[in-house]
């Protein structure tokens, strides 16, 4: 009792009993009101509950998807060191075959090199024997001559004529033969037609030499059943593979965008990155203190994007501006730092690229350039079908105009690469979905399907 007065439920009132029960029985329709608003809370909240349950599953599921695809990124990393150490060991027995085998040849050809000096000094002992015995068979003759060439001397200073006919006489029986042929000591050289035989037959070797190794091995590295190189297959059911339609709409192409930036440790110190690395612009003659590292463009005004292409499918759009722009793909293996033409993306067999030079678009790889009959765009999408080999290149309006692909087999990774050769060149990535910045003149009067593939 003394607990409910101090609470200010009895106070002084002379009916206790009255105010326990009030006290119990609103007690008891706030615990009903209690348990009221918590079964309606149950009621609203179990929809919200599942949802989060879904949520969570889903978590769950993705994690475990991450946790195989990260293993199987693991595995073929791992897979990838393994096959370093066997392209090492591969490379190291050829290269063994290759030492045997040319110092075989090298055996070979100092066997005929002696056997070959064998012959020309066996010429010149013959030809030194030959003129050693007319030299000592002239001497003997000149000496013989001398002697009797003497005795006539002596004999024609006798004064008697008696003595001059008996020492006569006796000189005519023991005379030998004095008759001498006159002779012309010449010499017939032909040693040089031994030199044009081994000129000649060097020649034949060397050509031989480059078509039977050089021209062979080349062309025996091309082949497909030759050679040496990591073989990689996407890991996709057949008939999901066959089940995805090619890209055809605008939208169809941007399920397969992927956000890019320029990697500024590539970009060729006369190139400006802005808008957070989505835009380049040409400044020569103003350079930029880029830091020198071996990644970076020294010769070529180039830069490569930061992300690259590999298996699958992957598109991206640029807006161009400013004749001699140059876009295209590369390996990462381009060099960086040579101011030959295989440095740029225009002229080596790795890298393929397309050009706006003012008036119409140009193909280029290897060197070579295909112009294409196709019109102005500004915006230009470029589409990478990795295990097709296939670069498609676009122009983008309303509609996907294709302006030239090629089909190639790609070997390594795919990066991205412009070339901006002129001053106020212009190329800015496009995030998907972004509104063209400036609209293409009227296309000129020329055929709508220009595209070329190489």
């Amino acid at each position: 009792m003394t607990l409910l007065q101090s609470r200010g439920k009895i106070g002084n009132n002379r009916n206790p009993e009255v105010y326990i029960y009030t006290y119990f029985f609103r007690l008891g329709i706030f615990s009903a009101l209690q348990h009221g608003l918590w079964f309606l809370c149950r009621v609203l909240l179990k929809p919200v509950l599942f949802f989060f349950s879904c949520l969570q599953k889903e978590l769950r599921e993705k994690q475990t998807e991450m946790v195989k695809t990260v293993t199987a990124a693991e595995n073929a990393i791992n897979k990838l060191q393994l096959n370093t150490v066997t392209i090492e060991q591969s490379v190291t027995d050829v290269r063994a075959v290759i030492n045997s085998q040319f110092e075989e040849l090298q055996a070979v050809m100092e066997r005929a090199k002696r056997e070959v000096t064998e012959i020309l000094e066996g010429e010149e002992k013959q030809a030194l024997r030959q003129a050693e015995g007319i030299r000592v068979h002239l001497e003997q003759r000149c000496t013989e001559l001398k002697k009797t060439q003497a005795q006539m001397e002596k004999l024609s200073r006798n004064k008697n004529d008696v003595d001059f006919l008996q020492e006569y006489s006796e000189w005519k029986k023991e005379a030998t033969d004095i008759s001498l042929p006159g002779v012309y000591i010449g010499l017939m050289d032909r040693l040089n037609s031994l030199g044009r035989v081994i000129v000649d037959s060097t020649q034949e070797l060397c050509a031989m030499l480059v078509s039977s190794y050089i021209e062979k091995v080349k062309e025996t590295c091309k082949n497909d059943k030759m050679g040496i190189k990591t073989t990689v297959h996407e890991i996709v059911a057949a008939k999901q593979n066959m089940s995805i339609p090619d890209p055809v709409t605008h939208a169809d192409f941007l399920k397969y965008a992927a956000n890019m930036s320029f990697d500024d440790v590539t970009a060729h110190k006369f190139l400006r990155l802005t808008e957070e690395n989505r835009k380049v612009t040409n400044t020569t003659p103003w350079q930029h203190p880029y830091p020198d590292v071996p990644e970076r463009f020294e010769n070529w005004r180039q830069v490569l994007a930061t992300e690259s292409f590999y298996l699958g499918r992957n598109y991206f759009e640029v807006d161009i501006s400013g004749e001699g722009t140059h876009i295209g793909v590369t390996y990462k293996s381009i060099d960086r730092k040579g101011n030959e033409s295989n440095s740029c993306i225009t002229g080596n067999d790795f890298s393929w690229c397309l050009q706006w030079n003012g008036r119409t678009f140009s193909a280029w790889h290897s060197g070579v350039e295909t112009p294409l009959n196709v019109e102005k765009f500004t915006r230009i999408g470029v589409y990478v079908d990795y295990m097709r080999g296939l670069l498609a290149f676009y122009g983008v309006e309303d509609s996907m105009t294709p302006i030239h692909e090629y089909k190639a087999e790609f070997l390594e990774p795919l990066y991205p690469a412009f070339w901006l050769p002129k001053k106020e060149n212009i190329v800015a990535l496009v995030a998907p979905g972004e509104p063209l910045r400036l609209k293409s003149p009227s296309p000129p009067t020329s055929p709508a399907n220009g595209a070329v593939t190489s």
